[in-house]
Order: structure tokens, then C-alpha cells, then sequence
């Protein structure tokens, strides 16, 4: 039988209760995984450690930043509750003694809060600490705390001390970013950052990418361009992960460790990590997508899974001011795993039916039990059956938590549709879908135009992604005037500078592949007025709560402006590593020099480029990964027309939730696919995206580019 294998927000949730259970397995667990049945690479899950009364161990739970963000991206109140976590705490804030309960520590692993630490154990503050880290300690750090332990005599106050290699953030099943901040392009493309700077950060990244790869439990084949940042992390992180191999009998991916998968004996059972650097394309960062997820995290900004709203308290009457309210999505969230990737018109349409859906099991239990409603239902009720009623009570929570979930859905469908509205992303997301075809009379036409869009950003995104995909050459007069109109529609066009550089490098990388279904043409006017007539009449719904009338007439005139399926360039660049039979010649050309380590493999690996390289910089002084640093590992031919059914993809500088969600809807339609031209069926594919730091586009741009831009005046 063909076990499902775990996603990575599975494995590091597992990681994490382990954590929380005092790094106990269970003698069933360890059983289980040391025995064939972990030969599907499975982590097996810990139970509650109980105390002599039946309940689990209560504990307290402190953490730095960073592990703050670790577990509220995965882990909610109530799962702490489970673990016997009673309390948790930033390491940096005032806490209180609690002397007879012991403590577990999730930080990283720094001069700073080991002293923290060491300071809460000369205060016994706690019974006994589980002190764990989200990355390897250096040697160094730990003997300093040794002495300051010794010194201290707080040993005996020590359990445990852990390396746990969870210092990235998961944020959907297959979705992970380092937490490494919005600066990290800025850092790696201006020249004002120092060579020490750049080097720490590279190393950062490098210790993030060992905790995903440790956490998957398999060593990867790594991939990536000749030269830039790309390159110096894979070469860092070849290293490191040889030395790991080599300095350590049992180690991380020996079979033995606690998340290892059994050991691969050919590469293409192996995933393959590709990492690009951000300049390879840098539209996904700010183009205007009509996907579900790709909206929440552009209009209502979302962060660690957490959405927050602002409504007015009273509609009719403003000025009694607006409420804030916030909204976690879950793993359980049912709607979010199912519409998550899916255009925005589905999505309310998927409301739709599911209210409905919903509406038609709560009358069916109340028909049965004879309650008018829901909330009606009695247990001596003398009109209700023992045998219905017990039924509706079992159905009664689901039925709740289903209902809370559309709400919430319900709630944030309708921010998104004021934000579309407010700002006219409908039109600039129809604009983009064709934006080679449009002139530079038009572009500038739409930039004078003040009555498209409330929002000068929004306008400056699009000149932007025009003025990278256009093969129009711009003379500088008419640049000025571009410059001109978006001054004059309030943009802050210090981007531009920066861009203007980078623009010949990233059309060089840039590749989109041909829509693979027809985009109907809208001409003129039209072009303005589908989307928004259409977000009107839903906006209206939504607000007078009456869905269900009707509903299909409604969406109708959606359904033509759905997006143009085609793969972005990062796509093309997974498919022509992943599977190149199947690429295209210009995506396989577009690859063909990438470089090639094998961790395993004592042939291939690279040269450790200088720190200063990680700067993009080559002849000219142009920023992107084209230029060599040195000789490098060369693929062969059969390396480069290998194939793989599982990948991590990771970009240097910002990841996109556009590019998340194109990557997972190429694996999916692929693996449908699979098979068709092949003797036998391919495997399901799986892509695993992470990044720096997933970066919406206002960040990017206002934080980044421009902060560029203005070094470069």
C-alpha cells in the first residue's frame, strides 16, 4: 500500500509536539519507527507524557522572536492547552516565578539568550528546564554557557539541551520562509552593505535551509545558476551538509534520527533543492493575481496565518469609528485547503454552496428532532427520539465549527471585495494577464487616467511589470513622461532607478510560458467596466447576506475572466530540472549551466565563492546570477536530464504567494497528467517553496526597491 508521505508543516508540527512533551517518544512510537512501518518515512506521533494522576505534565512554555513565530504559524492556544503547556511567555518580558513547574525553552541559539536563560535558573524561576534550540549551537556558544552554568551552580536545574533544526517558519502545508526579514534583497543587491553582513546573513540562510532539509529527513541533489548569492548558499550548504555526513556515524540522515527518511540509494529517489536568486524574476513580487490566497496576503496583509480587518462599528454612521478583528487560518480550516489556490469568483461561488450545504444538514437534524433550530435542541425535549437526538448532539460541534469557518470566510471575502473595489485590482489583474500587449500610449494613458484605482502603488506596480515583460525599447524623453504621470498620480517612483538597472539582466531570465486555455479579448472600454460591474452586484450580496438567490446568474460573467493557465518563470525553471523531458528547449537552455552538488557524492561539488560575490555584481556592475565566480561543478549530461518527483525550490531575496501557488498547480496538473508519454505512470510530484521571507508587494517595493533606487541616484 502507497502511504501518503507527511508535508513539511506535518513534520515540523510533529517536531514541535515533540518538543512540548518534553522530547518524549513513546515506547510504541520508537517501535513503530525503528521497524519496517517507518519505511514510508513517517514521523510518528507523540502522546501527552501523563503524571501520576492521569494528566498531562503542565508546564510553562517560553520562547524568543522567532520561536514565537515557529509555533503560532502551526500551533494555536489550544493545542498548547493539550500538550500541558498552562502559560507561554517571551523570554524577554517580565515573568513571575512559578517554582514548581518546570520550563520549556524554544530559542535560538545566541550569546544573548543563553544569558536570559541562565539567569532564569539562577532565579529559580522554574522546577526544571527542557532547554531546546531552534538551530545547532555553535561550539563556542556552548562552552561559554557551560562556564556560565558552572559558575552559576544551576547544572542540576538542566533536563534536557536540544538541537531540534526548526529555525523556518511554515505557513501552509508546503509553504516556508526563514524569517529572515524584508531586507534581505535590499542586503544582498546595494553596495552599501559590508562583506561581514552579507556573509552572516548567507549563513543565516544556509542554517535555515539545513533545518528544512534535516526536517524532510532526506539529503537533497542542489541546483542552482553560476554566480550571486544562489550559488555561495549552495556551496555553503553542500559543505555543511558533508561535513554532517562525515563527522557523524549516526547522523541526522543516517536512519536513526528522529525525522530521517530511510536512506536513498539512487539520486532520483532524492528531492532536488533548486535555489534562484530573486532577480531571475522579479514580477511575481509585484504583480496583481486573482487567486484566493495571493488577495488576502496582498489587500488585507496577512502574517503568520493571522488575518486582521477593520470594520466600522456602525455602517450607517462612521463616525462611531472602526473595530479590529482578527482571523487565524488553521490547518483544520476545511475551506482553506480547498480554495486556498483557486481564482477569487470560485471562491465566493464555494461559499455559496457550502452555506447552502450547511443550511440544509442543520434543518435535516432539525426536522428529525423536532427543534426549530440548532440552538433549540434540548435533551428533554418530550417530542425528540432518544436515538435522533443523540445524533444531533454527536453532529452539533462539527455543524458549529463548519458554520464559524464560513463566517470567517464569509467576513473575509467581503474586505477583499471593498479592496477590490476601492482600488480596481480587477482591472489592473486583466491589464497584467495581457501586459506584452500593451502600447506605450496606453500605459501612459492609463497612468494620467485618475480614475483608475485609489491607490498610486497599484499603478506603479503595473508600469513596473510592463516595463520588464515590454520588448519596447523606451527613449529617455518618453521615460520622463512615464516618470511624469506617476508623480503626478502620487507615486513614490524612486523604485525606477533601481529597476531600470535590473530590467536587461531579468529579461534575460525571465520565462512564461503560452496560456494553455484561450483568454477571451476585451477591447476599449470593457476592459474597465467586467470586474468591476461584477464586484459591485457581489459586494451587495455579500452585504445583504443573501447568497443564495440567483447565485450562478451572479458569477456568470466571471467565469471568462478566469486566469490564463501558465507557468510562471520559476515554474519553468522547476520543470526543467524536475522533469526535462517534458520542458521546453528554452527552459532547458534557460538551466542547462546550472550548477550541480551531491552532498553524497565525492566528485561533485563546487568552489567556495568570496562573500563579496553574493552581491549580484559582474562585469558592469549589473545586479543578477549570470556572471561565473569559478570553475564550479559542471553537470553532465545525464545529471542534467535527470528527473525528480520531489523538489524544494527556494528564492534568495523574497518569495511570492504567486509563485507558491503556480508551482503547486503545475505539480498537480503534471501528476494528473503523468504517464501519458511514459511507459510507466510518473510519481505524484510534490514541490516544497520557500524563501527568505514571503514578502507582499508593497513591502517589496516601499521597503526595497525604492530604498535601492535611492543609493543609486
Amino acid at each position: 500500500m502507497v502511504v501518503q508521505s507527511q508535508s513539511l508543516r506535518d513534520r515540523q508540527v510533529a517536531s514541535l509536539e515533540k518538543i512540548l512533551n518534553l522530547n518524549h517518544a513513546s515506547q510504541e512510537s520508537s517501535i513503530t519507527h525503528h521497524g519496517p512501518a517507518a519505511a514510508d518515512g513517517l514521523i510518528p506521533k507523540a502522546t501527552p507524557i501523563l503524571n501520576s494522576d492521569g494528566d498531562p505534565i503542565w508546564k510553562v512554555l517560553v520562547f524568543d522572536n522567532l520561536g514565537r513565530d515557529v509555533i503560532s504559524s502551526v500551533l494555536r492556544v489550544n493545542d498548547l492547552r493539550t500538550w500541558g503547556v498552562t502559560i507561554h511567555l517571551n523570554l524577554k518580558s517580565a515573568r513571575h516565578p512559578i517554582p514548581d513547574v518546570p520550563v520549556v525553552y524554544l530559542v535560538e541559539p545566541t550569546a544573548e539568550n543563553l544569558t536570559l536563560i541562565n539567569q532564569d535558573l539562577s532565579k529559580n524561576l522554574y522546577s526544571e528546564a527542557y532547554i531546546n534550540f531552534l538551530s545547532s549551537v555553535p561550539r563556542p556558544l556552548m562552552e561559554d554557557f557551560a562556564a556560565q552554568i558552572a559558575e552559576a551552580g544551576t547544572a542540576e536545574s538542566i533536563s534536557q539541551v536540544y538541537d531540534q533544526y526548526l529555525n523556518f517558519v511554515v505557513a501552509e502545508p508546503d509553504l516556508f520562509s526563514l524569517g529572515l526579514g524584508k531586507e534581505t534583497y535590499w542586503a544582498l543587491n546595494s553596495a552599501n552593505a559590508k562583506d561581514e553582513e552579507i556573509e552572516t546573513l548567507v549563513d543565516r540562510i544556509v542554517s535555515g535551509l539545513f533545518s528544512v532539509v534535516v526536517t524532510m529527513g532526506a539529503i537533497p541533489i542542489l541546483r542552482c545558476p553560476r554566480g550571486g548569492a544562489a550559488e555561495m548558499i549552495a556551496a555553503k550548504l553542500d559543505r555543511k551538509l558533508r561535513d554532517h555526513i562525515l563527522n557523524s556515524k549516526d547522523n541526522l540522515f543516517s536512519g536513526q534520527g528522529p525525522r530521517s527518511a530511510p536512506a536513498a540509494v539512487t539520486p532520483t529517489s532524492r528531492p532536488v533543492l533548486v535555489i534562484v536568486d530573486r532577480n531571475v524574476d522579479l514580477i511575481p513580487m509585484l504583480s496583481h493575481s486573482w487567486t484566493y490566497q495571493s488577495l488576502v496576503h496582498d489587500v488585507l496583509k496577512m502574517h503568520l496565518n493571522r488575518i486582521t480587518i477593520e470594520t466600522p462599528i456602525d455602517e450607517e454612521n462612521p463616525s462611531k469609528g472602526r473595530t479590529r478583528k482578527a482571523y487565524d487560518l488553521t490547518s483544520n480550516d476545511f475551506f482553506w485547503s480547498r480554495n486556498a489556490g483557486i481564482p477569487f469568483p470560485q471562491v465566493a461561488e464555494d461559499i455559496d454552496t457550502e452555506l447552502t450545504k450547511y443550511k440544509d444538514d442543520a434543518n435535516e437534524i432539525t426536522r428529525k428532532t423536532g427543534a426549530s433550530s440548532l440552538e433549540d435542541l434540548q435533551a428533554d425535549n418530550p417530542n425528540t427520539s432518544a436515538q435522533h437526538l443523540k445524533a444531533a448532539i454527536t453532529l452539533l460541534p462539527e455543524l458549529r465549527e463548519r458554520k464559524a469557518i464560513l463566517d470567517m470566510h464569509m467576513n473575509i471575502a467581503t474586505a477583499l471585495l471593498k479592496g477590490i473595489k476601492d482600488r480596481q485590482l480587477d482591472n489592473f489583474f486583466q491589464i497584467e494577464e495581457n501586459i506584452t500587449k500593451q502600447t506605450r500610449a496606453q500605459m501612459l494613458e492609463l497612468l494620467n487616467d485618475s480614475s483608475k484605482g485609489s491607490e498610486p502603488l497599484d499603478k506603479l506596480r503595473l508600469f513596473i511589470i510592463w516595463f520588464l515583460s515590454t520588448e519596447q525599447d523606451i527613449p529617455r524623453a518618453e521615460m520622463e513622461r512615464f516618470e511624469e504621470a506617476l508623480t503626478k498620480a502620487g507615486a513614490d517612483i524612486a523604485a525606477l532607478a533601481y529597476v531600470k538597472r535590473v530590467r536587461e539582466i531579468t529579461r534575460m531570465t525571465m520565462m512564461t510560458s503560452a496560456p494553455t486555455q484561450p483568454v477571451p479579448q476585451s477591447t476599449g472600454g470593457e476592459l474597465f467596466k467586467g470586474f468591476s460591474s461584477i464586484s459591485n452586484r457581489l459586494t451587495d450580496r455579500f452585504a445583504s447576506g443573501a447568497l443564495g438567490t440567483n447565485f450562478e446568474n451572479l458569477i456568470s460573467g466571471v467565469k471568462n475572466f478566469l486566469p490564463a493557465n501558465k507557468d510562471i518563470t520559476i515554474t519553468k525553471v522547476v520543470e526543467s530540472l524536475m522533469d526535462p523531458a517534458s520542458a521546453s528547449s528554452s527552459a532547458i537552455a534557460k538551466t542547462e549551466d546550472y550548477l550541480y552538488f551531491d552532498p553524497r557524492s565525492a566528485n561533485a561539488r563546487g568552489t567556495m565563492p568570496a562573500p563579496s560575490q553574493a552581491r549580484h555584481q559582474q562585469s558592469g556592475g549589473m545586479p543578477g546570477g549570470l556572471g561565473s565566480l569559478g570553475p564550479g561543478t559542471q553537470a553532465s549530461f545525464g545529471q542534467r536530464r535527470q528527473g525528480f518527483s520531489e523538489a524544494i525550490v527556494f528564492t534568495v531575496g523574497g518569495g511570492s504567494m504567486d509563485e507558491y501557488g503556480n508551482l503547486q498547480d503545475w505539480a498537480k496538473r503534471t501528476s494528473a497528467a503523468g504517464g501519458a508519454t511514459a511507459a510507466t505512470a510518473s510519481p505524484k510530484r510534490r514541490v516544497v517553496y520557500g524563501s527568505t521571507e514571503i514578502v507582499n508587494a508593497e513591502d517589496f517595493v516601499v521597503g526595497e526597491l525604492a530604498r535601492l533606487g535611492r543609493e543609486d541616484r
